[in-house]
């Protein structure tokens, strides 16, 4: 699975999982930081925000982080695509080896 489709299918899985999720463009201003993504809460409702100027894996790292965090329990019982699932599971690898 190509990085972008791999991308479309965490962001929709984070939404139908109750998370916003929105794209957060370039710093407007010459020395602006550039966005990172990251998620936050705004009046009690998650949000997820990919900062477009990252690069795809970054993008994607994110997203499989809130999923592992945030909407994990709707994700066992759907049918993922294999490369979607491997992923998601290998996130959860290094979670696995620390509570040994």
């Amino acid at each position: 699975m190509e990085p972008r489709q791999l991308l479309d299918v965490l962001v929709g899985l984070a939404e139908d999982a109750g998370i916003a999720v929105r794209v957060a463009k370039s710093g407007e201003g010459e020395g602006d930081p550039p966005p990172q993504s990251g998620l936050c809460r705004v009046r009690g409702r998650l949000w997820l925000v990919l900062a477009a100027g990252e690069p795809i894996e970054a993008r994607i790292d994110a997203v499989v982080d809130v999923l592992r965090s945030h909407g994990a329990a709707g994700l066992e019982a759907r049918f993922l695509p294999p490369a979607v699932r491997e992923r998601l599971e290998r996130a959860a690898a290094p979670e696995r080896e620390g509570s040994r």
